[in-house]
C-alpha cells in the first residue's frame, strides 16, 4: 500500500515514516509543505494520503487543503489528517462528498502503532477513521433544537457515535460488553429515529451517520 505523508516537523515525519514501513506501507512520498503535497499527491496517485493540516507556507489549514483539491481531481481518494485539535470545519469539509475514505485522528490521542496503522488501512480501503471527540463536537452541534438526537437514549447515543468511529456491530458489542443482537436493535433504533436508510454494510451505515451529523451545514 502505498503512502504520501506530509508532516512538516523532521521528527515526526521520519517517525512515521519508518512506524509505516516497519507496518508493511510504502512511502511514495514524504513532504513538509503544501506544494510539495500537491504535486506528490497528482503525480504518484498513492493508496492514501496522511496529511498535517498545517503545512508550509502559510501554517494554517494549507494541508487539508491540498487534499480537498486532490479529492476534488481524484474523487475518493483516501485521506486521513492529523490535527492537534479538533476543528469542525475541516471535518465537515472531509465529509461533505459523503464517498468515505476519509479520516480525522488528533496527534496526541494517538496512543500505540495498531490504532494508528489500523485507521491508515481504514481509510484506504474506502472506510472511516474519526476521533471520538471529533464525533462528539459534530453530535453536540447538532443536537440544540434537533428533536431526532433528542430521542435517542443514553445507549443509542453511545452506540451512534462508536458507529460513527467507523466501527462494526461486533465491535461496537465488544467495547460496550453487550450480545451483537443488542447492537443491532440499538442500530435498527438509530436508523429509524434518524431516519436514515438500514444498511448491512459497516461503510455505507457509518457515510449515512456521518452525512446525517454533517446536515445543514
Amino acid at each position: 500500500m502505498r503512502v504520501v505523508l506530509a508532516e512538516d516537523l523532521f521528527l515526526l515525519r521520519d517517525g512515521l515514516v519508518r512506524l509505516l514501513q516497519a507496518h508493511g506501507f510504502e512511502i511514495a512520498a514524504a513532504v513538509e509543505s503544501g506544494p510539495e503535497l500537491t504535486r506528490a499527491l497528482a503525480e504518484l496517485e498513492p493508496d492514501v494520503a496522511v496529511v498535517d493540516v498545517r503545512l508550509p507556507p502559510t501554517h494554517t489549514d494549507e494541508g487539508l487543503q491540498c487534499a480537498l483539491a486532490a479529492r476534488r481531481a481524484r474523487p475518493g481518494l483516501p485521506v486521513l489528517v492529523l490535527s492537534q485539535h479538533v476543528e469542525q470545519l475541516y471535518a465537515r469539509e472531509l465529509l461533505a462528498d459523503g464517498t468515505g475514505g476519509v479520516g480525522y485522528l488528533l496527534k496526541d490521542r494517538v496512543f500505540d502503532a495498531a490504532q494508528f496503522t489500523d485507521a491508515v488501512r481504514r481509510v484506504a480501503a474506502g472506510g472511516t477513521a474519526m476521533d471520538p471527540q471529533v464525533i462528539q463536537q459534530l453530535l453536540s452541534r447538532r443536537e440544540a433544537g434537533d428533536r431526532p438526537l433528542a430521542r435517542l437514549t443514553p445507549r443509542e447515543r453511545e452506540v451512534l457515535e462508536l458507529m460513527a468511529q467507523g466501527r462494526s456491530n461486533a465491535a461496537i458489542a465488544a467495547k460496550l460488553v453487550v450480545t451483537e443482537r443488542a447492537v443491532a436493535k440499538h442500530t435498527a433504533n438509530i436508523f429509524a429515529k434518524l431516519g436514515l436508510e438500514v444498511s448491512d454494510d459497516d461503510n455505507r451505515r457509518v457515510l449515512a451517520v456521518l452525512a446525517y451529523l454533517d446536515h445543514g451545514r
